[in-house]
Order: structure tokens, then C-alpha cells, then sequence
């Protein structure tokens, strides 16, 4: 899958989430995925916890995160 199709899977909606970035308009976040992850949950777990994802959301999520952190400068100060 290429990185704009994977990119698309991620939505923002003001109604859906308070806006906060979720999968394909679902009520599930980049922030729940990402976190379960960092907590050394497995996708295959992620995956038959919220059976409406797919493999693809959890690449999207990474990916996405991957771009925002790209985005993300450090100054040095003083």
C-alpha cells in the first residue's frame, strides 16, 4: 500500500473524537493504538480487540506518527 493511501485511513472529524485523529472515522484514536503499542501490546491483540480494523490501520498509525515526529524541530537555547 503506498504511504497516501495509508496516510487516508486517518481522519479528523470534530464530531467524531472531539476532533482528535481516528481510523477511518471510527471511535477508535491514533492515540488508543498508539499507547497500546508502546505498552508492548501486539497488533494481532490490537487487532481482535477492535475487530473493525485492519493491518493497514495499524501501518497508518505508525506511519502517521512517523510524519508528524518528521515535522517536530529542537532549538537549542542560549
Amino acid at each position: 500500500m503506498i504511504k497516501e493511501d495509508l496516510l487516508s485511513r486517518i481522519t479528523f472529524d470534530p464530531n467524531v473524537m472531539v476532533g482528535k485523529p481516528t481510523i477511518r472515522g471510527l471511535r477508535i484514536t491514533v492515540e488508543q493504538i498508539l499507547l497500546a503499542l508502546a505498552n508492548n501490546v501486539p497488533a494481532e491483540e490490537i487487532l481482535k480487540e477492535y475487530p473493525e480494523l485492519e493491518s493497514e490501520d495499524i501501518q497508518a498509525v505508525l506511519l502517521y506518527a512517523a510524519e508528524k515526529i518528521s515535522e517536530e524541530q529542537v532549538y537549542k537555547v542560549g
